[in-house]
C-alpha cells in the first residue's frame, strides 16, 4: 500500500481547498514547507484539555497538513518526512506537550513508517497561548524523494 492510500485508509482528505491568506504549503527546491495547521479544538492543555485530548488534536493538524501537501505537490507519495515543530497551549504547569506532539508523529509513522521515510526530527513546545485559542499547532518539512 502506497502512503497515499494508507493516508486516505485513516481518514486524510484529499479534497481540494480554498487558498489561504498565507501559503499553507509551498515548494523549496525539493522540499515542501508547511505553514501552521491548527486544531479545530481549542482549550488550554493541562487545564481544560487532556493529554489524549490534545493527542487528537495534533493528530487533527496532520490531517490538514497533509492536505495541504497533496494540494501543492500532487501526492503523498515519494516523501520524506524531515522535519516537525509541534506548538501545544499550555498551563504554566504542563510538562507533556510531547506526549500531546505524538499525535502528529505517530499518524506520519502510520503512514510512511516510523524507520525510513517517516523517521522525522522533532520539536514540541509549550506556549502561553495559541491564535484563537487553538490547543494544537503543527509545521512540517518533507522532502521531494
Amino acid at each position: 500500500m502506497t502512503p497515499q492510500e494508507k493516508a486516505v485508509e485513516l481518514g486524510v482528505s484529499l479534497e481540494a481547498q480554498e487558498p489561504g491568506y498565507l501559503n499553507l504549503c509551498i515548494r523549496s527546491g525539493n522540499q515542501l514547507i508547511t505553514s501552521g495547521h491548527v486544531s479545530d479544538m481549542k482549550g488550554i492543555l493541562g487545564k481544560d484539555l487532556t493529554v489524549e485530548q490534545g493527542y487528537e488534536a495534533a493528530k487533527d493538524c496532520m490531517k490538514k497538513i497533509l492536505r495541504s501537501v497533496y494540494a501543492t505537490h500532487g501526492t503523498l507519495n515519494d516523501l520524506r518526512v524531515i522535519k516537525l515543530l509541534g506548538m501545544v497551549y499550555s498551563d504554566g504547569a504542563f510538562t507533556d506537550q510531547h506526549l500531546v506532539i505524538n499525535g502528529a508523529s505517530d499518524l506520519i509513522h502510520e503512514i510512511y513508517g516510523k524507520e525510513g521515510d517517516g523517521y522525522h526530527a522533532r520539536s514540541a513546545v509549550g506556549f502561553a497561548a495559541l491564535p484563537t485559542g487553538v490547543a494544537v499547532e503543527v509545521e512540517a518539512v518533507f522532502e521531494i524523494k
